[in-house]
């Protein structure tokens, strides 16, 4: 890949995630990558297309660093959820998608659903389950645990405060909280997994 085209989809990245589809602005991309802006057109054809790029490398990214449901179900929770914790970007460019394209599919869905559809696989692999709709609806039940806690910091604040919180919801990123939730959220993936199977 070309360094041009990457540092476009480095800088595209960070703009999306704090803009959305329709707040981010090409010129800003551009420049955040110190290229013209025409560059984007030429690399991407749209700002569109250079979203689903964008969002393309950081699930690519994410199913590098996680890998396939097997194992330790429980622990593939915990480290989804350190995932998110440390690369908080997925999920606002996830947000953004969903908020952008409502109920309408989103480019490239056969290849995406594929990927899903991997895992689905490896999950009932690891669970000696068919592949079929419950073993489907459990993995999207593992993503959400892992994911809501960084997708609404405020209400896990709230929630689960500690000892530096007090309890007033701000949204916290300190060790204490996320031990906290971290150990919960593995715990009750590992009750919720114990009947499976």
């Amino acid at each position: 890949m070309s360094s041009t085209r990457q540092r476009l989809l480095d800088a595209a990245r960070d703009e999306f995630a704090a803009h959305g589809i329709a707040g981010a602005r090409v010129d800003a991309i551009a420049a955040r990558a110190g290229v013209n802006k025409e560059r984007i057109y030429g690399y991407f054809g749209s700002k569109e297309k250079l979203f689903d790029a964008v969002i393309t490398e950081a699930k690519a990214e994410h199913a590098r660093g996680i890998g396939l449901p097997e194992g330790d179900l429980a622990e593939y929770v915990g480290r989804l959820y350190d995932y998110h914790r440390e690369h908080p970007l997925l999920l606002r460019l996830l947000l953004w998608e969903s908020l952008h394209y409502d109920d309408r599919p989103v480019p490239d869905a056969d290849r995406r659903a594929q990927g899903y559809d991997d895992k689905v696989a490896a999950l009932a692999e690891a669970l000696g389950t068919d592949v079929d709709r419950e073993t489907a609806a459990t993995l999207f039940t593992l993503l959400g645990l892992a994911a809501w806690p960084h997708t609404l910091p405020q209400l896990a604040g709230f929630l689960v405060p500690t000892g530096s919180d007090a309890g007033d919801g701000r949204a916290r990123d300190d060790e204490e909280h996320h031990a906290i939730l971290r150990a919960h959220t593995v715990a009750f993936a590992r009750r919720a997994l114990s009947g499976r199977g």
